[in-house]
């Protein structure tokens, strides 16, 4: 069952969202017009589960207007719901756009459940009993923010409810499991055709675009399937907010959505970096992607807007230079051209995602991985410190996600961060580990007579 929340900028939509869903995944601010993408997430109520849709605050505006168009998010969000919750401010209320969209909804057929939130304190009383003017039955006292009134809303959803659904026991699914879904991030500057390119992605215009920038608040995840060569690949887009430098980030509330872009950031498991065709590569691009491989997510390039791109074969050569040496930490990050707007090169994106996946998924076995050492030494031995040879004995694989080694070595502290990147370089080249983060981990063995020197 699928229930939208629906109202006027501010009566408290996300909270009530928010609360339902039992975690933070909306953004939440005192600012009105925060939502402007339609967001799902699964909210449980009592034994009552069902898929709970926050969505823009109603405004009357034309269409073309942004707030035009995030009226269009929602009444798509009410045609396809089971039924309404349409929230009034009960301090405020019952105020004339109240009145509007109370009729809008009337007509839609769809069933409405009336709440009147901010029912904490006396002062909403006479708020509570003015929402009866609006014709849609008896309202419910609520407060999302204090979690007041929800057994009131529980009495309220069980008629449409034939039977309460049985939370489903979580699984331990492997990695390349058909039925697990693929977390994907798009993540860039403000205005590089993020949210253009996810709806040019699954053929519909789900996420509100515009010449404005900085459209995109939350970080709004959309499941889709890719139908790649050999299987179907569930996938989970993630479209994130701009992230402009730190230094203007100044209003609390793009404080919030970076945030959130930094969250979906780790929660993802391939970031794709969109990059303006235009003006690729600059500083914030290179802290995006910095942060992407620090955190140990698989990383591919899309640089957007290939269409108005003039000499392509110099540009896609002056980029992959570029990438080699500004990105070094990956070497051979996946670079794909597209647009955004007319759907060109998109058919090279999914097959590089689902590839950096994959060898973000490696696993190499204990007797390759030093028999390779054994070579990579004889060509190259550690450099003497001290006039003492470190010596490195033994390696293993401990993790993939991102793939992560942890090698024996004698005075770990001491081995330069040369001849280290030498052997990250190294298992990249002998097992094919492109452009993924490696991580070495250089460990001291331990002592077996330790314990004999403490007894004596």
């Amino acid at each position: 069952m699928k229930i939208a929340i629906v109202g006027r900028p501010n009566v408290g939509k996300s909270t009530l969202f928010n609360r339902l869903a039992g975690k933070r995944l909306a953004l939440v601010d005192d600012t009105p017009g925060v939502t402007r993408d339609r967001r799902e997430g699964e909210g449980k109520l009592g034994d009552l589960t069902f898929t709970i849709v926050d969505t823009p605050g109603l405004e009357e505006a034309p269409e073309a207007a942004l707030e035009g168009r995030m009226r269009m998010q929602t009444d798509v969000a009410v045609g396809e719901a089971t039924l309404c919750l349409f929230m009034i401010d009960a301090r405020a209320g019952v105020t004339p756009l109240d009145r509007t969209f109370g009729q809008i909804l009337r007509e839609s057929g769809k069933p409405v459940i009336l709440l009147a939130n901010k029912s904490e304190s006396e002062a909403s009383n006479a708020g509570v009993l003015d929402a009866y003017s609006l014709g849609l039955g008896e309202p419910l006292a609520v407060s999302a923010e204090h979690g007041e009134g929800l057994g009131d809303l529980f009495n309220a959803l069980m008629p449409f409810f034939e039977e309460p659904i049985e939370e489903a026991q979580e699984e331990e699914i492997e990695w390349d499991d058909p039925l697990k879904p693929l977390r994907v991030a798009i993540v860039g500057r403000p205005n590089a055709g993020k949210s253009t390119l996810v709806n040019r992605i699954i053929g519909e215009d789900r996420l509100l675009t515009g010449p404005e920038a900085g459209i995109t608040r939350d970080s709004i995840s959309v499941e889709w399937r890719w139908h790649g060569k050999d299987r179907e690949w569930p996938v989970k887009l993630f479209d994130t907010a701009g992230m402009r430098k730190k230094a203007r980030v100044q209003s609390k509330l793009e404080k919030l959505s970076v945030a959130d872009t930094l969250r979906a950031i780790r929660f993802a498991e391939v970031v794709v970096l969109l990059l303006d065709s235009q003006s690729p590569f600059e500083k914030q691009d290179l802290q995006i992607a910095d942060l992407a491989l620090r955190e140990g997510r698989a990383l591919v390039l899309a640089v957007n807007k290939w269409d108005i791109v003039e000499d392509r074969d110099a540009t896609l050569k002056v980029l992959r230079e570029k990438a080699g040496r500004l990105l070094p930490q990956a070497p051979g990050l996946p670079i794909v051209t597209l647009s955004g707007l007319t759907g060109a090169g998109l058919n090279r994106l999914m097959p590089a995602v689902t590839n950096t996946y994959v060898d973000w998924n490696a696993r190499v076995k204990t007797s390759d991985l030093n028999d390779w050492l054994g070579e990579a030494l004889s060509r190259h031995a550690p450099p003497a410190v001290s006039g003492q040879r470190i010596k490195i004995r033994y390696i293993a694989q401990t993790k993939t996600r991102p793939p992560t080694f942890v090698a024996q070595c004698t005075r770990a502290e001491d081995l330069p961060t040369a001849y280290k990147r030498y052997l990250v370089n190294g298992i990249r080249d002998a097992f094919n580990i492109k452009a993924v983060p490696i991580r070495l981990i250089l460990k001291k063995p331990a002592n077996p007579f330790a314990n004999e020197k403490k007894k004596q």
